[in-house]
């Protein structure tokens, strides 16, 4: 009956790498995980990879099975969506624009954004124009070519409509010219249109009533001339195909003559021959304008042969027979209107047997709830530990201080050692004595300089790119479009402040360690000596103590005291460590029911109900030792009234002793915490540096992307070299050895695998870092958040030594997700992929 349908022209994709990125984001948010669901999680990565591979290219093969690929992999994102950060996965995507060919001074337009929602908005607006292609492809002489074409060209409109919401989210920047929302109405408008013209298609062939089908004439005759409207605005009308307008402004006439053909035929079963006349006279006038403004001299010739017979038809009988007035065809009225074409609502799954790759990760929701839950559990239980630890210390202090309990256990010669002494020289030599305290201070500058070492080359880069984006800014002017480093780097710089803290506040942690160490060096270095030379160190009593003294027994039995309660801490401290409870069914519910989950309010709940015994035990414990406390120095007093002990030397040096213990104890586990802090802290900046460092990269790509536009756009406003010359020669000519150079061959331009910022190692001086846990490959993030640290009870929590970077709430935010798009040309993608991170020795 008509034209051929129109169809979509494809958005041109790009290769890259996601294997990497995703993996390592994946790795870093799921760090809790176990080595072998890691390795699942990376074949699933694979396989993602693989279907991406697979269904950008099956786009261009027009068969119905290819949609069922395609349809799969756009399912995949929906899913892949809701369980990472995806703010956070920063893949450079790059799409051509659909409508441009490209010309002789530079390629296709293009956009690279580094995020998975650009991903999704092109993989859509593929998916719209792919079952327009195969729409226009339908056989619409049989019913089920009908009924397919129908659905499909809804179902692109559908899709197109969600688009118009969709892109201004995706692509915070200007988009390329087929996902501008001029274009995308356009392209909703024809494709609603094209359905109506098929519903038409199919009512003629069905025989349905003469009223109807010129209902529906008159309706698709209304949307066409939208259509034609609109796509002739200044802002798309260059765009389109050069058939396209013909095509188009042909069809509005040809529905607007097909709906006077069939009002006319509504005329002649009334009976209303002057009217049937006037509509035939107009039909005949507009089949013939619509066949020359689609240049097709045979387009509904059937139809315009049917209107001129019966014209001529019409016209004798009325001249013989009826005699009736032909009205003004601008007087008649029209015959109404009605709307059969709708977009179908975008719906997921899309495909018919969607199977979820990653359906082993919880929504990402979800896992922050849980880990954020499980943070503020072990922020409480850390408090009660650290309210325990903080008591014992005082307590231990008091007894030192008392020289307790090795005054009431001197042997009746004064030579021997208190069991008490033995009992803790025994203990630090068993954990390594002096050495060991010795050696991990040792290892603390080391560990220092490593996280030092890191960040000064983090901000290093940060410095030289910011440099180079300003003396190409000063250099290009105006011309230099493109965001500047200042503004894209804010958050990143702000999170290296961040740092650069957590550092400095650990160097004055080091300090107040070391500080301690050297107060109780002496002592600690004695208890380390072996038995015999420990006692030799001894000075002998100056007399014995009474063991029937009353005094004497009430101290050791408060010492029985001490010891009880220190056991029932050691108990109610590792209740508290082993304490656990499951928060994701309700959590889940929370999602399902609300679409939120308010966590602090459903954890508070059950850590209250969970703790609540143990933290009564924990105040107890305390309010019991401040009674314990007085009761010892009242009796310590009436144990010096009694025997006349004054303190001599040998009571000053097991004070002195007891000290040196209870310092021992707490700067080995200081000291322990500090190469884990270290550590960790290393882990943190290994991800940042990577961050930064794939930041870099991606500016210098946009950056080469951007100087060879300029080099091209000057190339083409280069004057003729002979002005004899024909303007379009002096242009090729003149522009070929500048074109040659912006293609990466020159020496004078930066290639995507050199430069200052390419493949970047660690400093060299650093050997033996662990790997990270979370180094993705991505480029700015809108929520960094770095990976939380092993919970646990912390011994550094009562020194200066900062928790805060292995915290979620507080930290600086990262910049928003990176946009590089060129206008002509485009960014490239990595052509040898994430430049090598690692350093010699990894």
């Amino acid at each position: 009956m008509a034209n051929k349908l129109l169809g979509v022209p494809l958005k041109k994709p790009s290769e890259v790498d996601i294997v990497k990125p995703l993996n390592n984001l994946i790795q870093s948010t799921y760090s809790g995980a176990s080595a072998e669901d890691k390795g699942k999680y990376a074949e699933c990565v694979n396989e993602f990879s693989r279907q991406r591979n697979s269904a950008i290219w099956k786009f261009f093969e027009k068969y119905e099975a290819s949609l069922e690929v395609v349809y799969s992999y756009f399912d995949q994102i929906c899913a892949l969506e809701t369980k990472i950060p995806v703010n956070e996965l920063q893949i450079p995507f790059k799409w051509k624009d659909a409508f441009d060919k490209g010309s002789l001074f530079g390629g296709k337009i293009s956009l690279t954004h580094t995020s998975l929602l650009y991903e999704k908005v092109c993989i859509l607006f593929n998916i719209a124009a792919l079952q327009s292609c195969l729409a226009a492809e339908q056989s619409l002489e049989s019913d089920d070519g009908l009924k397919m074409a129908i659905k499909l060209l809804q179902q692109s409109a559908g899709i197109f409509q969600y688009l118009k919401g969709a892109v201004p989210a995706a692509i915070p920047s200007e988009p390329t010219p087929d996902l501008s929302q001029d274009t995308l109405q356009c392209l909703q408008a024809l494709m609603i249109a094209q359905a109506q013209e098929v519903f038409i298609t199919k009512a003629i062939k069905d025989n349905m009533k003469e009223v109807v089908i010129a209902k529906l004439c008159c309706q698709c005759e209304e949307f066409y001339a939208d259509v034609l409207k609109a796509m002739q605005k200044d802002s798309v009308r260059t765009l389109w195909e050069k058939e396209w307008i013909p095509s188009i402004a042909g069809k509005q006439a040809g529905f607007h003559a097909l709906t006077q053909l069939y009002q006319s035929l509504v005329c002649r079963s009334a009976k209303k021959i002057g009217e049937e006349i006037a509509r035939l006279r107009n039909a005949v006038e507009l089949f013939k304008a619509a066949q020359t403004r689609s240049g097709n001299a045979t387009y509904l010739d059937g139809h315009f042969t049917r209107a001129k017979r019966n014209l001529a038809e019409s016209t004798k009988d009325n001249e013989f027979i009826y005699n009736e007035m032909i009205p003004d065809v601008n007087s008649l009225s029209a015959p109404g209107k009605a709307q059969l074409a709708k977009p179908i609502t975008l719906a997921s799954p899309l495909s018919s047997n969607f199977k979820d790759i990653f359906n082993e990760l919880v929504p990402v929701e979800l896992h922050r709830a849980l880990t954020a839950s499980d943070m503020r559990k072990s922020e409480i239980i850390n408090a009660e530990i650290l309210k325990l630890r903080e008591a014992t210390q005082t307590l231990n202090a008091v007894l030192a201080s008392l020289n307790l309990p090795a005054c009431v256990e001197i042997t009746d010669d004064g030579s021997g050692l208190p069991p008490s002494l033995i009992e803790k020289a025994n203990d630090v030599r068993q954990k390594g004595g002096i050495d060991t305290v010795k050696r991990h201070l040792k290892e603390l500058p080391e560990l220092l300089n490593r996280n030092r070492e890191i960040l000064d080359e983090t901000e290093r880069m940060l410095d030289e790119e910011r440099s180079s984006d300003n003396q190409l800014r000063n250099q290009f002017k105006e011309k230099w479009t493109r965001i500047s480093s200042d503004k894209l780097t804010e958050m990143f710089r702000t999170n290296s402040k961040k740092y650069r803290e957590v550092i400095n506040n650990a160097i004055e942690a080091d300090k107040t360690v070391r500080q301690k160490f050297e107060t109780n060096e002496k002592g600690i270095e004695l208890l380390s000596l072996p038995h015999q030379q420990l006692q030799q160190a001894m000075p002998v009593a100056g007399g014995s103590v009474d063991p029937s003294c009353t005094s004497v027994q009430k101290l050791k039995h408060l010492m029985e005291n001490v010891e009880t309660i220190k056991a029932e801490r050691d108990a109610i401290e590792s209740e508290l460590k082993s304490t656990t409870f499951n928060m994701k069914n309700e959590f889940l519910q929370a999602l399902q029911k609300d679409g939120v989950i308010d966590e602090p309010a459903l954890s508070l709940v059950h850590i209250g109900q969970v703790l609540s015994p143990l933290q009564a035990q924990v105040k107890e414990s305390i309010e019991r030792q401040q009674s314990l406390v007085s009761d010892v120095q009242i009796a310590h007093s009436e144990f010096v009234s009694e025997t006349g002990s004054s303190g001599n030397a040998r009571d000053k040096l097991c004070k002195e002793l007891a000290t040196a213990y209870d310092s021992f104890i707490e700067l080995l586990g200081n000291l322990k915490e500090g190469t884990k802090f270290y550590n960790d802290l290393t882990e943190l900046l290994v991800v940042f540096q990577n961050k930064i460092s794939d930041f870099c990269f991606a500016r210098k790509t946009e950056k080469e992307e951007l100087l060879k536009d300029l080099t091209t756009e000057s190339s083409r406003q280069a004057p003729a070299p002979t002005p004899t010359l024909p303007s379009h020669y002096s242009s090729t000519s003149g522009s070929g050895a500048d074109i040659s150079t912006t293609d990466g061959s020159s020496s004078s331009m930066p290639t995507a695998n050199t430069g200052s910022m390419a493949g970047i190692p660690y400093p060299q001086s650093v050997q033996g870092m662990p790997m990270p846990y979370g180094a993705a490959s991505n480029v700015p993030y809108p929520s960094y958040a770095p990976p939380p640290m092993p919970q646990g009870f912390n011994p550094y929590a009562t020194l200066p030594y900062p928790g805060t970077p292995f915290q979620y709430s507080g930290f600086p935010q990262g910049p928003p997700p990176g946009h590089y798009g060129t206008y002509p040309g485009s960014f490239a993608s990595h052509q040898g992929g994430y430049p090598n991170q690692k350093p010699p020795g990894w």
